[in-house]
């Protein structure tokens, strides 16, 4: 199984004192933020569909 690019980190805040979270997700860069989202996304294809995402249909490259 493949290793997490982000550590889990728990921290425990009052209610009213809770951080947004758009502002944590800002502290990263573009890239990771985006490695995040496909590995969130690879997850949930895994679960939902107990597969790997592939293409939808067979391709074949033609050339000209």
């Amino acid at each position: 199984m493949k290793k997490r690019a982000i550590a889990p980190v728990v921290h425990k805040y009052r209610v009213s004192e809770q951080p947004k979270q758009a502002d944590g997700w800002r502290a990263y860069s573009y890239q990771a933020r985006l490695a995040a989202l496909e590995e969130l996304r690879r997850e949930f294809h895994l679960w939902k569909f107990n597969a790997e995402p592939r293409l939808q249909r067979v391709y074949r490259i033609v050339k000209r």
